[in-house]
């Protein structure tokens, strides 16, 4: 069912996509993976002990890890694929 200039199925295809977008960035933030550093990754600074064994797979410490989260900014729900003739009314 399109309507306007749209073909059959375009908006079922944005809807995928914006799903597919959206657990790609998903996956992206997940948890650590793997064995825990003993150093942090960016700064070199010693990991506690507590913090290795309360994160397993930790690469950052505390202060570093709080950096990239202040810095990580959400996206907004925008599909940005729909083509300019799907969004004129």
């Amino acid at each position: 069912m399109a309507g306007g200039w749209a073909r059959d199925g375009a908006v079922s295809e944005q809807i995928e996509a914006s799903i597919s977008d959206g657990l790609a960035r998903m996956k992206t933030r997940r948890g650590p993976v793997g064995d825990s550093l003993t150093h942090c990754a960016e700064c070199d600074e010693e990991i506690p002990e507590a913090r290795r064994r309360a994160i397993p797979g930790v690469k950052l410490c505390i202060d570093c890890m709080q950096d990239r989260d202040s810095a990580y900014q959400a996206r907004g729900g925008i599909n940005r694929r729909g083509s300019k003739d799907s969004q004129l009314k």
